[in-house]
């Protein structure tokens, strides 16, 4: 008898992930021999990794599945509610891998639709040339005033809360020259003894964090305005509505507000 093994199912629409219901308003992902759903024709299953034993799968849907009494989609971030952390880490890693695929279909250097070789790896067979999934970096920075902390709120957040100055690291800079680039840019202050505090994967949709403590060293705050909507320096006993749990950024608030000596 051939003996079959159980997987655990990454099942995307777009950042939706399909989920388990579980009971009392718990839920898990698919693990099975096959998978929750049908898979329809040419559609590419992708091996992430493996999980507590298990292989994990993953797929892309052309439409969300409707809610029913077994299964329910929900939002990538919000299944770090409900996952635990290492689930939802390797959901966030199979959402990056199909958000590669989706975007690495045809070869950029010669139009040519590319041939999938490896897990990670695809190949022109024209021109040769290979593409693996792209990780954009980016940097968040908490700066310190003496008791306060810089807190922002960008336009481009999906809430009324605050967080750390960020932005993407540019090609030919270190990670501090960025730290100190975007600070300048986006409020016009100035930093000094720029240190590193930690990385987080950020797969929304393919990202990676890096942050960064930083001493206030100059200047006024002058927002630059297409970018934030406000910004001000706040203590820890006057602190705004703060960024989610599953955040480095929040991890770093976290930090700063647990240590007033550091």
């Amino acid at each position: 008898m051939t003996q079959t093994t159980q997987s655990w199912w990454f099942v995307f629409y777009k950042d939706q992930l399909l989920l388990e219901k579980k009971g009392n308003g718990t839920f898990a992902l698919p693990c099975g021999e096959i998978p929750p759903i049908v898979i329809k024709e040419k559609t590419t299953v992708h091996t992430i990794t493996t999980l507590e034993g298990k292989n994990c799968k993953s797929f892309s849907l052309p439409a969300p599945i409707e809610e029913s009494e077994q299964y329910v989609m929900i939002g990538l971030r919000a299944s770090y509610e409900y996952l635990p952390l290492t689930h939802y880490q390797t959901a966030g890693k199979a959402h990056e891998i199909l958000h590669w695929d989706r975007n690495s279909q045809f070869c950029s250097a010669c139009g040519t639709p590319m041939e999938q070789k490896e897990d990670i790896m695809k190949r022109c067979p024209k021109c040769g040339r290979e593409v693996y999934p792209s990780i954009s970096t980016a940097v968040l920075v908490l700066v310190r005033k003496e008791n306060s902390l810089l807190l922002v709120h960008a336009r481009n957040f999906k809430g009324t809360f605050n967080s750390l100055v960020a932005g993407f690291l540019e090609t030919g800079e270190t990670l501090e020259e960025c730290v100190a680039r975007e600070v300048k840019e986006e409020t016009g202050l100035d930093v000094k003894n720029i240190t590193y505090f930690g990385n987080q994967p950020w797969p929304y949709p393919s990202g990676l964090m890096v942050g960064f403590i930083a001493d206030y060293a100059g200047g006024e705050i002058k927002l630059q305005d297409e970018e934030l909507s406000s910004g001000d320096f706040y203590t820890r006993d006057n602190l705004p509505e703060l960024p989610r749990k599953l955040s480095l950024a929040r991890k770093m608030i976290d930090w700063w507000i647990e240590h007033p000596n550091d």
